[in-house]
């Protein structure tokens, strides 16, 4: 029996078949809207792959190539608007191919160097968009679940070490009520309470509310709160929070002061929005994702920290088989020394070939055209007598309103548009003064995505 680490015919064969697939595929501006199947639909189709024997590359790549991956949704689809979704630069997508065949872990500089010397110049450009001080730093991570995670971990730790007494307290943290799923999740991975408060008018959390509710803490509440997440772009909507409000409550307070702008971050790099994160850079830890609205491919996030040794005291691992790389012989930066995850991919590279091939002035001009997008499409909608706006644009974010549907129309809308491969944009619920409603929502990531298309689909409402 053959090694499956021989270099022969066939793996010559299986390698041109994927280069082929993958350079149409990356030259396609345009590709299939795929749907999913249910799995045993699937299942029936492809019949069994794992099996004792194989089945071999060639019927493998088959089936995926004309059948699974058919079964799913291309995110740079220009007409995919859905959730947040993401338009990978070709140079990006071509070096995760790169990544991929290097073969470099890149939890330690003994064995990355290279690699992460490449993920750090990209993570400057990403720290000096925040305009945090000197000393400032981050790591990639796999997106914003683990960044946020790591951030509040290292919250954590911090306080505890103030004061022995609270090691014996569950902690508590304060966040708004638009906040990601994931500020919610990561809370009950570290056994920690979670409050969520925002003034109602402006769906956002602001100095003002922040206060009122520090103030309405019990004694025993007030010692066990050790931080505030605030958003810098929710998801749902593009809202921001009174960053510099709520940076001046944590700092009085003592409190850590964390930025979730995952989805929003990438618009740090937008001039003509920068002015809405201002207090972003009193932060003590911010989350970006490049492969949200920074064209990186999956998966990519970003945790940058004011004090990374304070991160570096609360995730660097320690074992004897760990030792060498924290030798002085092997001295140099060590990403799994600041966030949870100890292997590691070298996540931050496709972000860095592709801002060193195109320079980040055209990455400024891209993230502007998800924003001239979103006021395009709240142009249409105003100039439309069957649709409504529900609120202005929140950065790339536009929600609206099909006047006189239902949940159920904006759910049959949905599927209609999906199944016949014409776009993908989904309904989301919004508090308004009358209530929680239904309403569809835009959000703009690509800049191949053009103003015919918002009137298009716009159009398919009618």
């Amino acid at each position: 029996m053959k090694s499956m680490h021989a270099v022969d015919m066939e793996t010559v064969e299986m390698t041109l078949d994927i280069m082929k697939y993958a350079i149409n595929r990356i030259s396609n501006t345009s590709p299939e809207l795929g749907k999913p199947k249910q799995e045993h639909e699937l299942l029936k189709l492809v019949g069994d792959t794992v099996t004792k024997e194989g089945i071999g590359g060639e019927k493998a790549f088959q089936l995926f190539r004309d059948i699974l991956v058919k079964a799913a949704v291309p995110v740079d689809h220009p007409r995919h608007l859905a959730f947040v979704p993401a338009a990978p630069t070709r140079a990006a997508v071509l070096f995760d191919l790169v990544t991929s065949a290097a073969s470099i872990h890149g939890a330690y500089w003994m064995t990355g160097g290279g690699g992460i010397f490449c993920e750090n110049r990209a993570m400057e450009w990403l720290v000096s968009l925040t305009g945090m001080p000197e000393g400032t730093f981050g790591v990639f991570t796999s997106g914003g679940t683990a960044a946020n995670l790591s951030a509040i971990v290292t919250a954590r730790e911090y306080w505890r070490s103030l004061n022995d007494d609270n090691n014996k307290l569950k902690g508590l943290i304060i966040t708004s009520s638009g906040a990601h799923s994931s500020v919610k999740a990561m809370a009950q991975v570290i056994d920690a309470d979670i409050i969520t408060v925002d003034n109602n008018e402006e769906h956002k959390l602001t100095r003002a509310c922040l206060e009122k509710e520090i103030r309405n803490l019990s004694d025993y509440d007030s010692k066990r709160l050790f931080a505030v997440v605030a958003t810098g772009g929710t998801t749902n909507a593009g809202i921001i929070d009174d960053l510099n409000g709520v940076a001046e409550v944590t700092e009085r307070e003592k409190l850590w002061f964390h930025v979730d702008a995952a989805y929003g971050g990438a618009a740090l790099a937008a001039p003509s929005v920068r002015h809405l994160f201002n207090g972003i850079e009193k932060a003590d830890s911010v989350t970006i994702d490049p492969h949200k609205w920074m064209f990186s491919p999956y998966d990519c996030g970003a945790i940058i920290y004011k004090n990374m040794e304070l991160a570096k005291n609360a995730h660097s691992q320690k074992g004897a088989y760990l030792d060498i790389f924290k030798d002085e012989g092997a001295q140099g930066f060590n990403p799994s020394d600041y966030q949870i995850q100890l292997t590691r991919r070298l996540r931050g590279l496709p972000l860095w070939y592709s801002l060193a091939m195109h320079g980040t002035d055209r990455y400024t001009t891209a993230i502007e055209r998800g924003l001239e997008l979103a006021n395009n499409a709240a142009k249409q909608i105003k100039q439309l007598p069957h649709v409504e706006l529900i609120r202005e644009p929140g950065l790339s974010c536009v929600l609206f309103s099909r006047i006189g549907w239902t949940a159920e129309d904006y759910r049959e809308w949905t599927y209609t548009n999906h199944d016949s491969g014409f776009a993908l944009v989904t309904p989301t619920k919004w508090n308004s003064e009358d209530g929680e409603i239904t309403c569809a929502r835009f959000c703009f990531i690509n800049p191949d995505t053009t103003e015919k298309d918002i009137k298009e689909i716009l159009g398919s409402m009618g």
